[in-house]
C-alpha cells in the first residue's frame, strides 16, 4: 500500500451509504426502547440506567479514540450507546428536574448550534469526511450526543405534546427528509443537508420504537420494549457484521480531501 492509500484510510467515521442510514435508524430505534427496558423492565431505575450506560459509553469512547482508523464495530457501539444515553439525558431532565419537552428541545437546539459554530471556527469544516484527528472527532461525538438528545426531546414533543402520535410522527419525518434530499438536488449545502437528516432520523427511530413497543392504549402495537430491543439489536449486529466483512463503508479519500469537503 502506497502513502496515498494509507492516508485514505485515516478517517474515523464510515462512508455515507444506505447502510449508514439503516444502522443509524436501527440504533435510534433501539436507543429509545432499550432505555425504557433497562429503566422499567430490569428495574434499574432512571439513575441506575444512566450510570450503567454512561460507564459503558466511556469505555467505548476510550477504544474508539484509541484506534487510528475506522472500525465498524467500535464506531457503531459508540453510536448505539450514545443513542441510549441521549434518551436518558432527556428523561432525566423531564422526570427528575421537571423540564418540559419544549424547553429541552430549545436547549439542545442551542447547544447543537453553538457546538457547530465552535467546531467550524476551530477547524473550518464540519464535514463528516474530515474526521481525521482527535479534536475533530471530539466535536463529532459531542454533536452526535446532542442530535440524539434533541431528536428525543423534539420527537416526544411532536408525538405527545402536539398530539400527532407515534405513527403520525413516523410518517411526517420521512416527508421532511424527502424535502431535504430534494433541496440538496436544487443546490442546498450537502453538509447542512446531512446533519439535518441526521437529526431527523432520531425522532423517526424513536417514533418507530415507541409505536412497536408501547401498548395499544398508548397508541402502539404492544410488542414490548424487550422484544423490540432484541429484534433491532440483532438487525444492527447483522448489518455491522456484513460491513465488517465487505468493507463497503470505508471512506476513500485522496490527499486533497480536506479542501474538497469544507463548508
Amino acid at each position: 500500500m502506497d502513502n496515498t492509500q494509507q492516508k485514505s484510510l485515516l478517517s474515523k467515521v464510515p462512508e455515507i451509504t444506505l447502510y449508514f442510514w439503516i444502522i443509524k435508524v436501527l440504533c435510534t430505534t433501539v436507543g429509545q426502547t432499550m432505555a425504557d427496558y433497562l429503566n422499567t423492565s430490569l428495574n434499574l431505575g432512571l439513575n441506575g440506567t444512566s450510570l450503567v450506560i454512561g460507564a459503558l459509553l466511556v469505555i467505548a469512547l476510550f477504544f474508539q479514540f484509541k484506534t487510528k482508523t475506522y472500525t465498524s464495530f467500535k464506531y457503531w457501539i459508540v453510536v448505539f450507546l450514545l443513542s441510549i444515553f441521549g434518551t436518558l439525558i432527556v428523561d432525566n431532565l423531564t422526570d427528575n428536574l421537571g423540564i418540559s419537552l419544549g424547553l429541552s428541545t430549545t436547549i439542545f437546539t442551542i447547544l447543537l448550534g453553538l457546538t457547530f459554530l465552535i467546531w467550524y471556527s476551530q477547524e473550518k469544516t464540519t464535514s463528516i469526511k474530515s474526521i481525521t484527528n482527535w479534536k475533530r472527532e471530539a466535536f463529532y461525538w459531542v454533536i452526535i450526543l446532542f442530535t440524539f438528545a434533541l431528536g428525543t426531546a423534539s420527537g416526544d414533543f411532536i408525538s405527545k405534546v402536539l398530539g400527532i402520535g407515534y405513527l403520525g410522527t413516523g410518517i411526517a419525518i420521512p416527508g421532511l427528509i424527502g424535502i431535504l434530499i430534494y433541496a440538496k438536488k436544487l443546490g442546498m449545502n450537502s453538509i447542512l443537508v446531512f446533519w439535518s437528516i441526521y437529526i431527523l432520523t432520531r425522532p423517526l427511530g424513536a417514533s418507530i420504537g415507541d409505536y412497536l413497543s408501547q401498548s395499544s392504549e398508548n397508541g402502539g402495537l404492544g410488542l414490548g420494549t424487550s422484544i423490540t430491543s432484541l429484534i433491532f439489536s440483532l438487525a444492527i449486529l447483522i448489518v455491522i457484521g456484513y460491513l465488517s466483512i465487505t468493507k463497503k463503508d470505508l471512506i476513500i479519500l485522496g490527499n486533497q480531501a480536506e479542501s474538497k469537503y469544507r463548508v
